[in-house]
């Protein structure tokens, strides 16, 4: 765990998760020659071509077949090579689930699936691709890892602490340039959720793109007189659960914020284990079992409640319902 006073309005910079990874990929390539990337004709937006450009003889394009990459992935991981496929989230999760389940975890194979253009953060190419539903897929498959970071740096940390990980993993990522919210100061440790913020009032969880509002969420509670916490959850499987159970226990009320379905995402995932542990009042900012539609992603983020706003409010009312006697 570890502690900032970051405030994410000061940041400027934007880069996309996606646009991260590539990066990562291409610099790892250098110093790990069984390091092997395989992408579904999508490499330009994917930003696997970066890795492609510097090692074409480690990369291959497996074409519009995401379920037979899969299988490939598999069989190469098989021989002991690392190997990371990509494509969006719609395809990786949904036209492959079954060679993921059967073929990839089953076999405890170390292949790292990072799927981009994740969420409403797609934006105009509308609820076919926005891709809602991915970590209650990949969650609820024995012996998976999924993780979504919050920015750019963390995600090259994540796809290094990734690469040195054995066994299957989903690393979910994003289409949009995000603020830039953490710095070399912040570790990164698969299962390690890291503290933004500290708060006595209430805890914001979050994770992806909803850290960044999170934060600033916790500034405008704090013109209210609410001290909030952000605790950024990259990790969503396997859980933090003992800086979970820390917060809930310090400030009595949680607030869960994902730009993901409310059935099987992170507020499920949290309030499932609090819920056995330290019963405290959570508010979950999510998507509300509704598909997506075709809009810019700050309209569509008004549309489905996951702004600073709905945050702010959700908060405020799980701070009300702790304050209030039974």
């Amino acid at each position: 765990m570890q502690n900032s006073d970051n405030n994410s309005e000061k940041k400027q910079e934007k880069i996309a998760t996606r646009a991260a990874y590539g990066a990562a990929l291409q610099s790892l390539g250098e110093t790990n020659n069984e390091l092997v990337v395989l992408d579904a004709d999508l490499s330009k937006s994917t930003s696997t071509r970066k890795f492609a450009d510097k090692y074409p003889e480690r990369f291959f394009n497996m074409g519009i077949a995401e379920a037979n990459m899969m299988g490939v992935a598999a069989g190469l991981a098989a021989c002991g090579k690392k190997v990371f496929v990509s494509t969006f989230a719609i395809f990786a999760t949904g036209r492959a689930w079954e060679q993921i389940r059967n073929t990839v975890c089953y076999g405890k194979l170390n292949v790292k699936i990072a799927a981009s253009h994740a969420g409403l953060g797609v934006g105009p190419d509308g609820a076919s691709h926005q891709m809602n539903e991915d970590i209650a897929l990949m969650t609820s498959i024995p012996g998976m890892v999924v993780i979504e970071p919050c920015d750019g740096p963390e995600t090259k940390k994540a796809v290094e602490a990734v690469l040195n990980y054995d066994g299957p993993v989903y690393l979910r990522l994003g289409r949009p340039a995000i603020p830039v919210i953490t710095n070399e100061k912040h570790g990164f440790e698969i299962g390690k959720g890291i503290t933004l913020r500290e708060g006595k009032d209430v805890t914001i969880v979050a994770c992806g793109m909803l850290v960044d509002n999170a934060l600033k969420a916790a500034n405008s509670l704090s013109e209210q007189g609410i001290d909030a916490g952000v605790v950024n959850i990259h990790t969503i499987k396997p859980l933090d659960r003992e800086l979970l159970l820390s917060v809930a226990e310090k400030t009595k009320a949680i607030v869960t914020a994902e730009q993901h379905v409310l059935n099987g995402g992170l507020g499920n995932a949290v309030s499932s284990f609090l819920s056995g542990k330290c019963a405290v009042p959570i508010e979950m900012v999510g998507i509300d079992n509704r598909y997506g539609q075709s809009g810019e992603p700050s309209a569509l983020f008004e549309e489905y409640n996951l702004t600073t706003n709905c945050i702010v409010e959700a908060a405020g009312n799980a701070v009300k319902r702790k304050n209030t006697p039974n």
